[in-house]
């Protein structure tokens, strides 16, 4: 019922969207003029209802170019890998020199991997990069089978092998754990493709660390009651109708309900740059809630376990997470190297709960290990924006170098 109650109001929705959108199209001509104060007021709040929706469809990641040097080099997208899950994605430069394979690993909460564009358009400059580009769980059919927490684990070992020996590994936010998981699996094994260097960023590698809000919540239930109040069956108008998930709407709710003033004042921001004819500051806005209001669908047994195993258990930092029925061993790893980054205001991913991979990396010799704190940024500051560029980005830059 949870799905088709969002489906059905989405759907009552879109007429009244569409009639905004012809009102603002109409309108906005004359409000151009400096005398019509009413028609610009009026077409800011035809713009705000036209966008009040959410989309399910990857955005474009637009990264057709970057500079190295002195020089633009063109990108294109070409997948290396793929399954009903997702895609290994190379952001494939026009450019004759080799630089460090890095594979980024992107969350898979509730959001698309173009949430880390910046990050990704930052490590082109000096490495070839290549994403984890997840799949909406909502257009994968039941007949694909069950994604959950080894499967993860089972596509990074995968991705990681098809990328080959030499790559290093980037994690961000939630898959630090499952990337730690792959790692250790991958020395326990001694496989040749082990990475040459992990950089963990903003990851709940240890939740029982100074608990954020997100980590009471995770608390404050049953896994039971997680199961029967937000999981839903996909709609059947959809490629994966039937399939279990856990929507991509429920967890933007509550991402939005921890710091709902700030976005309440983002929109009221937002209209009053449209009234007042400050386009830059309003495309600064819409770019970001364009990207935030594009949600995907978990599959349930990925999210159950996830909260279960990573958030209520702290599996793997107690030393008790299996992969395949086989218990997981972070000392395992010897050839990795290893960064760890945090935030100092991170509401999300509290300051050592990340720095706790060290503890359980213990065998990585101490040269191969550096954490770094950064000062002054939340969650998202710590892979975009101007301190990750500045400030974050030359440490994972010269933990790679260091490694190569």
């Amino acid at each position: 019922m949870l799905y088709l109650a969002y489906q059905t109001h989405a759907d009552i929705m879109l007429p009244v969207r569409a009639l905004a959108g012809a009102g603002l199209n109409a309108l906005a001509p004359w409000a151009a003029s400096e005398d019509l104060k009413i028609l610009r007021n009026l077409t800011a709040a035809y713009e705000l209802i036209a966008r009040a929706g959410l989309t399910h469809e990857r955005p474009p990641y637009g990264i057709d170019a970057v500079r190295v040097g002195n020089r633009e080099v063109a990108v294109r997208e070409v997948a290396l890998d793929a399954t009903p899950f997702g895609t290994l994605l190379h952001f494939k430069k026009d450019w004759d020199w080799a630089q460090p394979q890095v594979l980024v690993v992107a969350p898979l909460s509730g959001h698309f991997a173009t949430l880390l564009r910046s990050l990704v358009r930052t490590l082109l400059v000096d490495h070839d990069v290549c994403i984890t580009d997840w799949h909406n769980a909502r257009n994968v059919g039941t007949h694909e089978g069950r994604f959950g927490f080894d499967e993860y684990v089972d596509h990074l070992v995968g991705w990681l092998k098809r990328i080959g020996p030499g790559v290093h590994v980037v994690a961000v936010c939630q898959p630090c754990v499952q990337v730690l998981a792959a790692v250790s699996v991958m020395a326990q094994s001694g496989s040749t493709a082990q990475p040459r260097s992990m950089t963990l960023m903003a990851g709940p590698i240890d939740t029982r660390i100074n608990p954020t809000k997100v980590n009471d919540l995770a608390n404050m239930r049953s896994i039971e009651w997680f199961e029967q109040n937000l999981i839903a069956r996909v709609p059947l108008r959809y490629r994966g109708a039937g399939r279990r998930v856990y929507p991509g709407f429920v967890q933007l709710a509550a991402f939005m309900a921890m710091n709902i003033d700030r976005h309440r004042k983002a929109h009221l921001d937002l209209y009053e740059h449209l009234a007042q004819g400050d386009i830059e500051k309003a495309r600064t806005t819409k770019m970001f809630y364009d990207e935030y209001f594009a949600v995907l669908d978990l599959t349930a047994e990925f999210y159950l376990e996830t909260v279960a195993w990573v958030f209520q258990e702290a599996r793997l930092a107690r030393g008790k997470l299996d992969f395949r029925g086989e218990r997981v061993e972070p000392r395992a790893i010897r050839r990795t190297a290893l960064l760890t980054v945090e935030g100092e205001r991170d509401d999300i991913c509290a300051l050592g709960q990340t720095a706790a991979a060290h503890e359980l990396c213990r065998s990585v010799k101490p040269y191969m290990r550096r954490h770094h704190m950064q000062a002054g940024v939340g969650h998202y500051g710590v892979f975009s924006g101007r301190r990750w560029e500045e400030q974050v980005y030359p440490i994972v830059r010269h933990m790679i170098l260091s490694s190569e």
